[in-house]
């Protein structure tokens, strides 16, 4: 449902930010609600700014965290994600 409010424009940001280290999301978790988005023109990103990465198993251990928002503010978004990040 999150997802789905981002690509139907109700909503305007789904942000997961790692809880520790060695978290890693499930792929289940997250691979429809990209596709979803992506086909509505948004972006789904990992904290990064790194395309979440479902080709290496039953996780995403490639990437950290999941930032999904419209295009015209997923960049600002993943500015102050890094900001707030780089503090930790």
């Amino acid at each position: 449902a999150k997802y789905g409010s981002i690509a139907r424009g109700a909503g305007d940001l789904y942000l997961r930010l790692p809880v520790r280290k060695d978290y890693e999301e499930k792929i289940w978790d997250h691979a429809a609600g990209d596709l979803i988005v992506r086909e509505a023109g948004g972006e789904v990103t990992d904290a990064e700014g790194k395309r979440l990465d479902f080709s290496i198993g039953r996780t995403l251990k490639a990437n950290k965290g999941v930032v999904a928002a419209p295009r015209g503010v997923h960049g600002k978004v993943l500015e102050v994600v890094k900001e707030v990040l780089s503090d930790k």
